[in-house]
């Protein structure tokens, strides 16, 4: 059965670290949502820095990587996959926003995360990020429309918990 795609939300790497490091208000968002139906995303970017993190982060980063790759279908995250053309599309997203300095120019890949996501039509990319959770959204906004992108809003997982309170 295909997700409901107004029921999905797009997780960043930050987030599955906080996850393996068992902090109480990323489980507490990933168990509340889950139980309310939302299927919970990873774009490829997510996952090769998943696995080069567990490979050559120190410690103790290497260590949650490595936990948050082997519990991924446990927490039931769900990976997504793009074509190569919507692969270069989202790089090239990603080069834009660190033109335009949305993002920090050692960040391409919250930038590129930021474009999987939209191109897998998941509005919202939860994390703990503050790279992410700083752009300007009206600046943001005005990219993603300049590329004729869907509109992808970063948002921590402990402001979506209230929301839903």
């Amino acid at each position: 059965m295909a997700a409901n795609p107004k029921k999905q939300l797009a997780l960043d790497t930050n987030l599955l670290l906080d996850l393996a490091e068992e902090k109480d208000w990323a489980e507490d968002f990933r168990e509340e949502f889950q139980t309310r139906g939302y299927t919970l995303r990873i774009g490829p970017t997510v996952v090769l820095e998943l696995e080069w993190l567990s490979s050559f982060a120190g410690e103790p980063q290497r260590t949650y990587a490595g936990r948050a790759a082997e519990r991924i279908s446990i927490w039931r995250i769900t990976p997504f996959e793009l074509s190569s053309l919507d692969q270069a599309i989202a790089e090239r997203f990603g080069e834009t926003l660190l033109d335009q300095k949305l993002i920090p120019g050692d960040e391409l890949n919250d930038s590129i995360i930021l474009a999987e996501t939209s191109l897998a039509s998941i509005p919202l990319l939860v994390t703990s990020d503050k790279h992410l959770l700083d752009i300007d959204e009206i600046a943001l906004r005005l990219a993603f429309n300049d590329a004729d992108l869907l509109q992808v809003s970063p948002v921590h997982p402990r402001r979506l918990l209230r929301a839903m309170r």
